[in-house]
């Protein structure tokens, strides 16, 4: 494993080893990515592979310009009425945290979709992943950078520690700004359907296209189907710790454990809580809080809170606690991201 720089000259070193069909870690605005070449499928196998992710989870397709989506996706297929919304969803939302699923062109192996007719395509906002995608092969699969089902990472040290000399580069480009995956949103079918919440919320989805439905589709013919798209799973993105999952009220009533770890929102309800456990928690390592600005308004936090969020699980998991206690987010915003996390963290207990 080599550790590379954001230089134009270290980009171009990772983009050739893409090309090679080797594999190199790369920021996104989101979280950072493991990067093969998508048309590859001994690559593709190596994704696979490194991250331990069953074949059964599709991995998502990044491109570097709106140009390149016919390089993945057969867009002409769909209902004209689909096409529309697709352009505005392109034209407002991209380069940016959304992922959008759409019938995959013949030339996408089909080790890249699990099988499946659709593609997830990105176009990410991130410089250096434009300039990798660019200098590569056009079109590069890419989930995230970690142990699969574990927590991704949004730090290059992150991906150095979780995967090691399974990735043969690293471009350290900094702190992912958003600290969450992208929103994947299925067009494949009417309404189109969010699959998993993420850095595009809901709300400014539906500001351009209307009503989207939440969730695996209803009518599946086995109890539990296979994901449709990337992160669906009911249990993934898990510290080691087993996570427990609380409202504001039930966080606020916990008792300080001095072997377990704290996870607050945001200061508010920390505050009521450090009262009530005072002589016992008084600055204790093992109490966190996503969003600390002062005088924000949800919105803002839950920006915060977001960027915030793997970081913390990743500090706290270094601690080794018998348990983790996470209050849940507003559901608003990128909210909604973060309680999805957080409740597929909490399921790895059952």
């Amino acid at each position: 494993m080599r550790m590379l720089t954001s230089s134009d000259e270290d980009i171009r070193i990772a983009a050739e080893a893409i090309k090679a069909g080797r594999l190199a870690a790369f920021p996104t605005e989101t979280v950072y990515g493991l990067g093969g070449d998508a048309f590859n499928v001994s690559a593709l196998a190596r994704i696979f592979e490194a991250k331990r992710r069953p074949r059964f989870d599709p991995l998502i397709v990044h491109i570097a310009d709106l140009a390149s989506l016919d390089m993945a996706a057969d867009v002409g297929s769909l209902p004209p009425s689909v096409r529309t919304k697709l352009c505005v969803l392109c034209r407002n939302l991209w380069p940016g945290p959304l992922t959008l699923v759409l019938p995959k062109r013949p030339s996408i192996p089909a080790l890249a979709t699990s099988g499946l007719p659709a593609v997830a395509a990105r176009f990410p906002s991130h410089p250096i992943a434009q300039k990798l995608i660019r200098y590569s092969t056009g079109a590069v699969a890419a989930p995230s950078a970690n142990p699969f089902g574990y927590l991704s990472p949004t730090k290059a040290s992150h991906v150095q520690e979780q995967l090691g000399e399974r990735v043969d580069f690293i471009i350290d480009g900094g702190c992912a700004d958003i600290g969450v995956e992208s929103t994947v949103l299925d067009l494949t079918e009417e309404p189109a359907r969010i699959l998993r919440p993420g850095g595009a919320p809901r709300e400014a989805i539906e500001a351009l296209i209307g009503h989207v439905e939440m969730g695996h589709p209803p009518a599946q013919d086995t109890p539990r189907p296979a994901p449709h798209s990337p992160g669906q799973l009911a249990s993934h993105y898990a510290p080691k710790a087993p996570l427990f999952l609380h409202n504001d009220s039930d966080m606020a009533g916990l008792s300080f454990c001095p072997d377990e770890a704290y996870l607050f929102f945001d200061e508010e309800t920390r505050g009521a809580w450090n009262m009530r456990n005072a002589p016992n928690a008084g600055g204790d390592e093992r109490i966190f809080t996503l969003a600390t600005g002062a005088n924000t308004g949800t919105a803002d936090k839950t920006l915060e809170a977001a960027a915030n969020l793997f970081d913390i699980l990743h500090t706290i998991d270094k601690l080794k606690p018998s348990a983790i206690h996470a209050q849940k987010s507003p559901d608003s915003g990128l909210g909604a991201a973060i309680n999805d996390r957080l409740m597929r963290a909490a399921a790895k207990r059952n």
